[in-house]
């Protein structure tokens, strides 16, 4: 998990300032740079690693139905819960006083939770890359040796972020059981726990070749600024947002209105944005001159500073 996280770091940090066409339901939008998309991902990770990482282990020693019934027929003089609340953390572990003849697990449903959000966060950003390599924003590094296609030799396919995709999804579903049997014990203790505890790590295993993929896809990737640049520049309607917000500023009526109609269904390149600009009637010069600096390329936010920033937040 911790080299995910750093590698994401890494990512976010070497493409901070490389601008890049936002997309919300799969159409261009407000751009953003490749580095602070790779800080969501990041800090998102690290939010649930640390989560993870604050679970305690629980411990009893209670004896067969969590009462002390047999230590204290032995020893009546000693103070039973005490010396278990005494023991059990020299362990390691964290004294459960409520107890039957098991500790009840809580604990690992609360792991596991832990470890199934981690995976939903990298599965989300596997597609996300699976999606920008698709996009052309993102090449990866051929290996030899290594089979694309067995009918289509140009292929370089996205495996490894497939294959940890897959994973991940099956490592879910373990847990997932695990997390909603562990539990559940009828009484004061069955035996149904006893086949799923001996799986305890299928789950891990799989989310650990998961990890492992997702590392070896990230160690191919080559950014194209070139297509990212493309892209931009092909997407001037993404301006629309900042003309508007500014005619709003000023008191410009029907803002919003005005740039749907230009903009909507249209081809709007940086002629007829900037002729818009000029038109735009009781907007003061000064704010048009700033409205035309801009372009699909610098208008990012912070989205860079955010990106460099991320380090504040990983710790």
């Amino acid at each position: 998990m911790d080299k995910v996280i750093s590698e994401l770091g890494r990512l976010a940090k070497e493409f901070a300032d490389v601008p890049m066409l936002s997309r919300t339901h799969g159409q261009t939008a407000s751009p953003t740079t490749m580095g602070k998309e790779m800080a969501v991902f990041a800090y998102r990770l690290q939010r649930q690693r640390n989560q993870l990482a604050a679970v305690p282990y629980l411990g009893k020693m209670a004896g067969a139905v969590g009462n002390y019934n047999a230590h204290m027929s032995a020893y009546p003089e000693v103070d039973w819960q005490a010396v278990a609340q005494e023991f059990v953390p020299s362990l390691g572990l964290e004294f459960n006083p409520y107890v039957t003849q098991i500790e009840p697990h809580d604990y690992i449903a609360e792991l596991y939770s832990a470890i199934i959000r981690f995976n939903n966060i990298l599965i989300d950003f596997d597609r996300d890359v699976w999606g920008y390599i698709s996009l052309g924003y993102f090449r990866q590094k051929t290996i030899a040796g290594e089979v694309g296609s067995s009918t289509m030799p140009h292929k370089v396919n996205p495996i490894d972020f497939e294959n940890s995709e897959g994973n991940l999804g099956l490592a879910n579903a373990l847990m997932d059981h695990l997390i909603n049997k562990l539990p559940i014990s009828r009484w004061q203790r069955d035996l149904t726990d006893s086949t799923v505890l001996r799986n305890l790590g299928v789950g891990i295993g799989h989310a650990l070749l998961a990890y492992a993929s997702t590392l070896k896809g990230i160690s191919k990737l080559q950014i194209d600024t070139a297509r990212l640049a493309t892209d931009l520049d092909n997407s001037w309607e993404v301006l629309a947002e900042p003309i508007q917000t500014v005619m709003r500023r000023y008191g410009v009526p029907e803002p919003y209105e005005k740039l749907k109609a230009f903009t909507r269904g249209q081809r709007v390149t940086q002629e007829s944005m900037m002729t818009f600009v000029d038109g735009i009637e009781g907007l003061p010069e000064p704010a048009k001159e700033q409205l035309k600096k801009l372009t699909p390329a610098n208008y990012i936010g912070n989205a860079a500073e955010q990106a460099t920033s991320l380090h504040h937040y990983l710790g």
